[in-house]
């Protein structure tokens, strides 16, 4: 067992999403959207901290970390846990970030998510993006998305990470994992890859720059159906986001192929649970029609937010629809709720009561 792997294996004990570690200072957990310190551990020095980076990683990892002074990788604990490892340098020398993959791919169901996220899953062909924040459960949620597919229909999966985080056994569907670095070159050359490899389904672990979001455009303009990521905050930000990547004289183009492309927007971010541990998702609905593709032709994205509202019947809503429906359902606190919420009018009354 390696020295760390104590500090590791208790984030399930302490229900921590991630261990920080930073040399002139202790170890932290993030319990429940807050870090907190390891008081019973000692002061990290650059000694301390580097036996226990460098005991996980081989000397080929190594130099790409002191070479491009940041690296991300997945370590595993036999089969009791997984975690997602991003090594960096900052002032006082090394530090790392390490975030614990559940084992167990939780279901839809069991994440509450809108029952809507499952009719993406029965869709062949299109642009599907879970958005958000770092920290706000995208990987979690778009994992039970891929699960929901191969526990129910027969397809060819194909994830590109950096790095694999959640690893799919086989059931109905096969499913190949591609790890940037490792099992391909990049994003870009996976995606170029995919019309070759007869794929029907496509995750994309961060559409990053312009070349991964052109190709993914492109691969679900041919008929796959991809899924993919953004650091973006809600339905309308995503389209401008997409756009903005590309030179002007391309974004006349990219408008006429995303709007022909875009099956759906889910924007999510995560909330603190009123009572007990844990958090909650909250997720803005943007469903792929007519009037979102000619929206998106024209470039009058504002409109956005009306099709949210009329499409409700739909499964759609906005990011203030969903924090106000948890409020109902009082599962989060009003101040909470309030500084998420787009309208901060709206959640006044909840606030003041």
């Amino acid at each position: 067992m390696a020295k760390i792997d104590p500090l590791l294996l208790n984030m399930q004990n302490v229900n921590a999403s991630d261990l920080h570690m930073v040399v002139g200072q202790k170890p932290k957990y993030r319990i429940d959207g807050e870090v907190r310190v390891i008081e019973a551990h000692d002061v990290l020095s650059e000694q301390s901290l580097g036996a226990y980076l460098f005991e996980i990683c081989n000397e080929q990892q190594r130099t790409r970390y002191e070479q491009n002074l940041d690296f991300d990788f997945a370590y595993g604990i036999e089969d009791q846990a997984r975690f997602r490892c991003n090594y960096f340098f900052q002032r006082t020398g090394y530090a790392t970030v390490m975030r614990l993959i559940p084992t167990r791919i939780l279901t839809l169901d069991e994440l509450k998510l809108p029952l809507v996220l499952k009719r993406m899953t029965e869709l062949r062909s299109g642009l599907v993006l879970v958005t958000g924040p770092t920290g706000s459960g995208k990987s979690t949620t778009l994992a039970a998305m891929i699960d929901h597919i191969n526990r129910h229909h027969r397809r060819h999966i194909v994830t590109i990470e950096d790095p694999v985080e959640f690893v799919h056994k086989n059931n109905r569907s096969m499913i190949s994992h591609r790890e940037v670095g490792t099992h391909t070159e990049s994003f870009a050359a996976a995606l170029r890859a995919v019309p070759r490899q007869d794929v029907d389904v496509v995750l994309v672990g961060e559409m990053r720059d312009l070349e991964t979001i052109g190709l993914a455009i492109s691969a679900a303009s041919m008929g796959a159906l991809v899924y993919g990521t953004l650091h973006t905050n809600s339905a309308p930000k995503t389209i401008d986001r997409i756009i903005d990547v590309f030179p002007s004289d391309q974004q006349a183009q990219i408008r006429t192929m995303l709007a022909e492309s875009i099956r759906g927007i889910v924007a999510q971010q995560l909330l603190r649970r009123k009572a007990g541990r844990g958090r909650v998702a909250a997720n803005e609905i943007l469903l792929g029609s007519h009037a979102v593709s000619n929206i998106i032709r024209e470039g009058k994205i504002e409109k956005i937010t009306s099709v949210l509202q009329s499409g409700r019947r739909e499964g759609m809503q906005s990011m203030d629809d969903a924090l106000e429906e948890l409020l109902r359902q009082e599962v989060i606190e009003p101040a909470d709720a309030y500084m998420k919420a787009s309208d901060k009018h709206r959640f006044e009354r909840y606030t003041q009561a």
